[in-house]
């Protein structure tokens, strides 16, 4: 019997996403939820129903999986909806915007026997994951240090999404990285200091900062700096720069995600493309479809998710208290037990 999913939110990772579940020969598209009665973008879904809340869509005795893809801050209440309602739920990273809120996603998971996950589709770069198969290995030696950058041009924040003034570089950019470095180092953290800075964007009228520089100590005393900015000037050959890079007593590995072994010339520029959210032979292809496919998979054979919902709470204390650090100006304790696995 084929399962139905709830879409809450009807914008780009959205659509991305339906398209995978009405590729899968398990699921379909049951519904989505949507503040605008003719959302744009969702036609070639076919006559899919519209639905103004989360719990009209939960009204739907079909939907047994709700993916929740709406911004960055509006992530709690729909997760705590379907959870309740005994639904299992997928939701875009990050989980949430406060460890209060991710605490409780968690509670409702836990209370209803669901299936949970946050959706930190890097998990499903093939490279991230050999740099973890090697970490892990008994030859590399503890973890030493880690260095991630994560940086966005300036379409992002400005044309790409329009509530960037709800988010931060963090949030939703480091927020990948940090689920990353935690996974890698598979220990909790335990304290941060954070930097800001705040010029192009409050210029342009968005409050939140351009850049974030976070240090992040670690319980068995290894270090990590998170960097992340979306001012980067539109005339860079890539919508995002990315990298991380990981030292243990015996190992040194690099992931560099600049450009992903394609590069683009013509007459008026020189790019290159992002090529994760390919399509091959009509089928979407890339580590956010792979994700979405896993949970899939944990739904209808029962597994359990790649990415354990406790860890993504965890990830959401430390990105907590590296927003309280630059805010503040002084090293912050994470809250929760930390990022560790």
């Amino acid at each position: 019997m084929s399962i139905g999913v709830g879409i809450v939110g009807t914008g780009i990772m959205a659509t991305a996403h339906a398209r995978v579940v009405q590729e899968d020969p398990r699921t379909h598209l049951a519904g989505w939820v949507s503040r605008r009665r003719e959302p744009a973008g969702i036609a070639e879904f076919g006559p899919v129903p519209v639905h103004a809340t989360v719990e009209d869509l939960l009204r739907d005795e079909s939907v047994g999986i709700v993916i929740v893809a709406t911004p960055d801050f509006a992530h709690r209440e729909p997760a705590v909806l379907a959870a309740r309602a005994g639904r299992h739920v997928l939701i875009e990273k990050p989980l949430a915007m406060s460890g209060a809120d991710a605490e409780e996603i968690l509670a409702a998971v836990r209370g209803s026997g669901v299936r949970a996950m946050t959706l930190f589709n890097q998990r499903w770069t093939p490279a991230y994951w050999q740099a973890k198969q090697e970490i892990a290995s008994t030859g590399a030696g503890r973890p030493i240090m880690a260095y991630a950058r994560k940086n966005d041009t300036l379409h992002v924040p400005t044309e790409m999404i329009s509530w960037a003034d709800r988010s931060s570089p963090s949030w939703f950019l480091s927020s990948h990285d940090v689920d990353l470095v935690t996974w890698f180092f598979d220990a909790p953290a335990v304290e941060v200091f954070a930097t800001a800075v705040d010029h192009v964007l409050v210029g342009r009228g968005i409050d939140t900062p351009d850049a974030v520089h976070a240090q992040v100590r670690f319980a068995d005393g290894a270090v990590a700096t998170f960097e992340s900015c979306w001012v980067v000037p539109d005339g860079y050959p890539t919508v995002v720069e990315s990298f991380v890079e990981v030292l243990t007593a015996n190992r040194h590995i690099h992931v560099d995600r600049k450009v992903e072994q394609l590069e683009i010339a013509t007459a008026e520029r020189m790019y290159y493309p992002r090529t994760g959210g390919a399509r091959i032979g009509g089928r979407g292809v890339g580590p956010a479809a792979s994700a979405v496919r896993h949970f899939i998979d944990v739904v209808a054979d029962g597994i359990e998710p790649i990415i354990p919902i406790e860890h993504s709470v965890r990830v959401t204390w430390l990105l907590e208290a590296i927003e309280r650090s630059y805010r503040s100006g002084a090293p912050v304790r994470v809250g929760g037990d930390g990022g560790g696995s």
